[in-house]
């Protein structure tokens, strides 16, 4: 049963979220800086990676020997928000450097341009620190993109993260499932219409059925370890489910976590459930 903070925020998203999605007003801009008081904390440093925004976020007392690649979600329209920063701001407080790429936002860049760009950031991070000590993790778009850099790795030869940490994950920019159009009635925040519009400008005219824009289709066997948090009032839910059937028929490793009653992506959410799924993932990737 969920907590009474995650119903009233089921209440509050219906009521002021569930509506249709537009591009980012500020998508041809600069992504945000980070918050006055993340940078005051920790070790922010700002470079250009192929003409993209990347943050590194470090411990002050310490060297990190562990670190993530954060992709963000925001259907590929938004920029990152603050309870993204909040999540990264945890990841450090446990001893963990953080990488923050700001992929180009659709429909002026497609997914063309972030392949490339997180690649990028991924192999520079490998010049300091081990890939076994790595987790490439994203949120919704951005847990779907996550995945999907992570089979261009292993198509390419290049190295595997440690582990991948997807958070109601966007695994397929179809939405052909047939059971999404049930859990949709219930999600408070996602329609799929809305959806489909952002992952067209995502495509840029491709076929969105291809794993680099819907990655449930493709390989998941020479993938490290995958963890998924997902609730049952999220429309990615039942693409989750899928993902569960087609690791169990690879053989790949994929533990999901299901959140009852839980609204789209809710380690990000402030309500208990939330809450103590986000403790979780920092603990699991500084231990």
């Amino acid at each position: 049963m969920s907590s009474l903070q995650m119903h009233a925020i089921a209440g509050f998203l219906r009521l002021t979220r569930k509506r249709r999605a537009a591009p980012d007003a500020a998508a041809s801009a600069e992504p945000p800086r980070p918050p006055g008081k993340l940078a005051k904390r920790h070790v922010v440093s700002t470079r250009t990676v192929g003409g993209f925004t990347c943050h590194t976020v470090a411990p002050h007392d310490r060297k990190a020997e562990r670190a993530v690649v954060y992709l963000h979600g925001g259907a590929y329209i938004s920029h990152i928000s603050p309870q993204h920063w909040q999540l990264i701001s945890q990841l450090t407080d446990a001893g963990l450097r953080v990488e923050v790429p700001h992929y180009g936002l659709a429909s002026r860049y497609t997914y063309r341009d972030a392949y490339p760009f997180v690649t990028t950031v991924y192999d520079q991070l490998l010049d300091e620190v081990n890939p076994g000590q790595v987790t490439i993790m994203g949120d919704s778009a951005g847990g779907g993109l996550a995945l999907g850099v992570a089979q261009s790795l292993a198509a390419a030869g290049v190295p595997q993260p440690g582990r991948l940490v997807l958070i109601a994950p966007w695994l397929d920019l179809t939405l052909s499932n047939p059971g999404i159009p049930d859990t949709e009635a219930r999600d408070p925040w996602l329609t799929s219409s809305s959806l489909l519009e952002a992952g067209r400008g995502w495509a840029g005219g491709d076929d969105p059925a291809q794993p680099r824009l819907s990655p449930i289709n493709g390989p998941l066997a020479p993938l490290p370890p995958i963890d998924v948090y997902i609730g049952t009032r999220d429309l990615f839910f039942p693409d989750v489910r899928r993902l569960q059937e087609l690791a169990a028929e690879a053989k790949a490793d994929v533990n999901v976590t299901v959140c009852e009653g839980a609204v789209h992506v809710y380690p990000l959410v402030p309500a208990p459930e939330g809450r103590a799924a986000a403790r979780a993932i920092v603990r699991s990737l500084a231990s």
